[in-house]
C-alpha cells in the first residue's frame, strides 16, 4: 500500500485513540528510520524511550530470528532457558533477588501493585494503601490508570479501584502526613518523572522516602519503566541515588522494541506469592526473553551505559546553549543521560511539527515539555544533527 492508502486505511479500521502525524514508517536503521516515501528521519523518541539499541541493531535481529526458528512461545508451566538467563541477568542488575515477567510495563505495574497488597496483608488486613504522586504516569489498565497521578486520564473510568491516594512530587511533608504504619502498604514513584514532563527529584527526596518507608513499614516501589534499562547512566535510575527499592518495575526498552517488561523484588516480599497467586499466558516466552537477553548483553559489551552517560552530558550542554539563545522559548533544560527535557514558553506540538518537516523525531509530554530519549547508542554528531535542525526551528518562531 502507498503511504494515502495505509493512513485512510487505518482511520477507517484502527480506533481512534492516537493524535497520528501523517507519515508511514517503513523502516529502520540505528538511530534513523525512513518512510514509505523513503524520507529519512533521526529518531531522537526512540519508541518512547523503547529502541534502546536504535533500529534494526545486528545482535537484537540475530537473536529474535535464531529464537523464532527454535520455540516463540510456550507455558509458563516450563522452564526455558531464555527465561531463567534473562530472570538471572535482571536480578544481579538491579540487586533483586526475583523477577517475574509480563508483557508491558502497565502490566508490571499492576504486577508490582498486586504483590505490595498481597504483601501488606501480611502484617493487617488494613494495610493495603498506596500512595503515587501527581504528574506521575504508571499504565493505562485500571489500577496503574488510578496510581496515575493525572486525572485527565481518570476521566470516563470512574469508579476507579479503592486505596489509593496522590502527593506532590518533591513534597517530602505532604508525604509524610499522609502515610500512615496501619494503612500504607507501599509508595510508588517515577525516580524521574517522564510523561509529567521531565521532573527531576530534589536533592535528598528519595532518599528521604526510603528512610519514609521504612519508618512506617511500606514498600517503596520505583516504577522504572522509563528511567531503566541504562536510560539515565545507570542500568536503573534509582543506583544514581544510591538507594535500593523494595519493588522495581521496567519494560520499554528491556526488549529494544519487543514487548516485554518485568517487576523484581526480595527473596522476602516475593514469599507473599504463592503459586496460583499471579500469572501470565504471554509473559516471558523465549522469544521476547531472547530479545531481553540481547539488549543486556549488547548493553554491557557495547559499553552504553557509559555512553548514555557521556552523550546526555552533551545533548544538556548542547541544549543549555539553545536556551541560552532563545531564552524567550526555553526556560530549562532538565533530566539526566539521555533523558532529557526542555521547558518552553509555550506549547511544544508547533515545534515537534517543525522538526518532523526537516526530519527529526521527538516530542512533546506535558503541553510544553520538549523530551528528548534517543537511542543509547548515539554520537556526538547525531546529537548535532538534531540540535541544527531545532536551532532552525527555534529561530523562525
Amino acid at each position: 500500500m502507498d503511504q494515502q492508502t495505509v493512513m485512510k486505511t487505518d482511520e477507517q479500521y484502527y480506533m481512534k485513540v492516537f493524535a497520528r502525524y501523517p507519515i508511514v514508517l517503513s523502516y529502520g536503521e540505528g538511530p534513523y528510520v525512513y518512510d514509505s516515501n523513503g524520507k529519512k528521519y533521526i529518531d531522537f523518541l526512540g519508541g518512547i524511550a523503547v529502541n534502546v539499541l536504535g533500529h534494526a541493531h545486528p545482535k537484537l535481529v540475530a537473536a529474535i530470528t535464531r529464537q523464532a526458528g527454535r520455540l516463540i512461545h510456550c507455558s509458563n508451566l516450563y522452564y526455558t532457558e531464555e527465561q531463567a538467563s534473562l530472570a538471572a541477568k535482571l536480578a544481579e542488575a538491579s540487586g533483586m533477588d526475583r523477577v517475574f515477567f509480563g508483557n508491558s510495563g502497565a502490566e508490571a505495574n499492576e504486577g508490582a501493585i498486586k504483590l505490595a497488597r498481597k504483601y501488606g496483608k501480611t502484617v493487617s488486613p488494613v494495610k493495603v494503601e498506596i500512595i503515587s504522586a501527581y504528574e506521575s504516569f504508571h499504565g493505562r489498565t485500571l489500577a496503574a490508570l488510578t496510581a496515575t497521578g493525572q486525572p485527565k486520564y481518570h476521566k470516563g473510568y470512574e469508579p476507579l479501584p479503592g486505596g489509593f491516594k496522590h502527593v506532590q512530587y518533591n513534597n517530602l511533608e505532604e508525604l509524610k502526613n499522609l502515610m500512615s504504619p496501619e494503612r500504607t502498604c507501599a509508595v510508588l514513584l517515577e525516580p524521574i518523572q517522564g510523561e509529567g514532563g521531565i521532573n527531576m527529584p530534589a536533592p535528598g527526596y528519595l532518599e528521604a522516602v526510603r528512610d519514609l518507608c521504612d519508618q512506617t513499614g511500606a514498600l517503596l516501589i520505583f516504577d522504572e519503566i522509563q528511567t531503566g534499562m541504562g536510560r539515565t547512566g545507570r542500568m536503573f535510575a534509582y543506583q544514581t541515588f544510591g538507594i535500593r527499592p523494595d519493588i522495581a518495575t521496567v519494560a520499554k526498552g528491556l526488549g529494544g522494541g519487543v514487548p516485554i517488561g518485568a517487576f523484581m523484588t526480595t527473596d522476602k516480599i516475593a514469599a507473599a506469592f504463592a503459586p496460583g497467586d499471579h500469572g501470565t499466558t504471554f509473559g516471558g516466552n523465549p522469544l521476547a526473553c531472547a530479545a531481553g537477553n540481547a539488549v543486556l548483553d549488547s548493553i554491557a559489551e557495547e559499553n552504553l551505559l557509559a555512553n548514555a552517560a557521556a552523550m546526555g552530558e552533551y545533548l544538556d550542554e548542547q541544549l543549555t546553549k539553545l536556551k541560552s539563545k532563545y531564552p524567550q522559548w526555553i526556560t530549562e533544560v532538565r533530566g539526566k543521560g539521555l533523558m532529557i527535557g526542555a521547558k518552553l514558553t509555550k506549547p511544544g506540538r508547533d515545534i515537534v511539527n517543525q522538526c518532523l518537516e526537516q526530519g527529526v523525531i521527538i516530542n512533546c509530554t506535558a503541553g510544553d515539555v520538549l523530551r528528548f530519549v534517543p537511542p543509547l547508542n548515539i554520537n556526538n554528531g547525531h546529537i548535532d544533527e538534531v540540535m541544527a535542525v531545532l536551532d532552525s526551528v527555534l529561530a523562525a518562531q
